[in-house]
C-alpha cells in the first residue's frame, strides 16, 4: 500500500494527505494516519532462517525440530531450540508426528548384547520397493549398533542368503568381523551359508522373536527413514539410477545426518571419534 501511494504521488502530483485518503492508509479503524506512509519498513530478521528451515525439512521428511535445530547450529546459527520450535509451528511446517503409544506387554528374553564399542554388532534387514516398470527390487541393509553407521545398502532384483554373506565378506576385509549379528528370521538370514560364515568368524547370531520387529529396533528405524526419505520420494526407472540414489543417501546419513544417540553428530564423526579414543588408549596401556 506505501508503494502504491508513492507511485500515485510521484506520477499525479498529490499529496501525501490525499494520496494517503485514495488508498484508504489509516491505523486500525481510526480515520486516515499519515503515519503509516512515513513509517520506515523494517525486514523480518528471520528471513533467511524461515527459508532455511523449510529447506532442510521438506528435504529430510523426518527431521523434527530438534533435529532441525542441530542442523541449523552445525551451519553457524546461533538460535534456541524452542525459537526453532515456534517458526516451524509459525510457518506450518510438517513436524515429525508424535507416534500413539502401544500397549507394552510383559515378556521375557535373553540378555542380547549391547555393544559398547564399534563394529561389536551388526543389525541387518532387507527392504522393498519397485522400479517405475513394476518390476520389484530389494535392499539389504547392514548398520552399525553402537554408532548408527550404515556400513552398506546392497540393492538387488533378487537377494538370497549367499549375496548376503558376499556383502559381509566384503565388510569383513575392510573393518573386521562383528562379534554378533541381529537379523529377523528370514530364510536368507536362517540358511546354512549365513550359519556357516558366522561360525568361520565366530560371531553369534541373534535372531528376533516372531512377530517382534522392536527386537531389531536399530535396522527398522533406519529402513523407515530410508523409505520415506529416499524410497517414497523417487521413482527409480532402472535398477542402476536406484543404486546411485540409495548410495547417495547412504553417504549423507553417516556423515551429515545428526543422530541422537551419539550426541546429535553424525555417525563417521562418531565413530572417527571411538577409533581415536581407542587408539589413545592403547597406547598408554603400552607405555605402562
Amino acid at each position: 500500500m506505501k508503494e502504491v501511494a508513492a507511485c500515485i504521488m510521484a506520477s499525479h502530483g498529490y499529496s501525501e494527505r490525499r494520496a494517503c485518503r485514495l488508498t484508504r492508509q489509516s491505523m486500525g479503524w481510526g480515520p486516515i494516519d499519515r503515519s503509516t506512509q512515513r513509517r520506515k519498513m523494517v525486514s523480518d530478521p528471520l528471513t533467511e532462517l524461515r527459508q532455511r528451515m523449510h529447506e532442510i525439512v521438506t528435504t529430510r521428511i523426518r527431521y523434527g525440530y530438534r533435529r532441525a535445530h542441530t542442523m541449523l547450529k552445525r551451519e553457524g546459527w546461533t538460535i534456541g531450540r524452542n525459537r526453532v520450535y515456534r517458526v516451524c509451528r509459525a510457518e506450518g511446517l510438517a513436524l515429525k508426528t508424535k507416534r500413539p503409544r502401544r500397549r507394552k506387554m510383559a515378556t521375557h528374553r535373553e540378555a542380547r548384547c549391547r555393544p559398547k564399542a564399534p563394529n561389536e554388532a551388526w543389525s541387518l534387514d532387507f527392504v522393498h520397493d519397485r522400479l517405475s516398470n513394476g518390476q520389484k527390487i530389494r535392499a539389504l541393509t547392514i548398520i552399525d549398533v553402537c554408532t548408527r553407521e550404515c556400513l552398506a545398502i546392497e540393492v538387488g532384483y533378487r537377494l538370497r542368503g549367499e549375496n548376503v554373506v558376499e556383502v559381509l565378506n566384503r565388510l569383513v576385509r575392510f573393518r573386521g568381523a562383528p562379534k554378533s549379528l541381529f537379523a529377523d528370521n528370514g530364510a536368507e538370514f536362517t540358511g546354512r551359508m549365513v550359519d556357516l560364515r558366522a561360525y568361520h568368524n565366530k560371531a553369534r547370531v541373534d535372531f528376533s522373536r516372531p512377530a517382534r520387529p522392536t527386537d531389531n529396533a536399530h535396522i527398522e528405524s533406519f529402513n523407515g527413514a530410508l523409505r520415506d526419505e529416499r524410497l517414497n520420494v523417487h521413482w527409480f526407472e532402472t535398477l542402476a539410477e536406484a543404486k546411485r540414489e540409495i548410495e547417495a543417501w547412504r553417504r549423507e546419513d553417516n556423515e551429515v545426518r545428526p543422530h541422537m544417540a551419539p550426541g546429535d553428530i553424525p555417525p563417521a564423526e562418531y565413530a572417527l571419534q571411538a577409533r581415536n579414543c581407542r587408539a589413545k588408549t592403547e597406547k598408554s596401556a603400552v607405555g605402562i
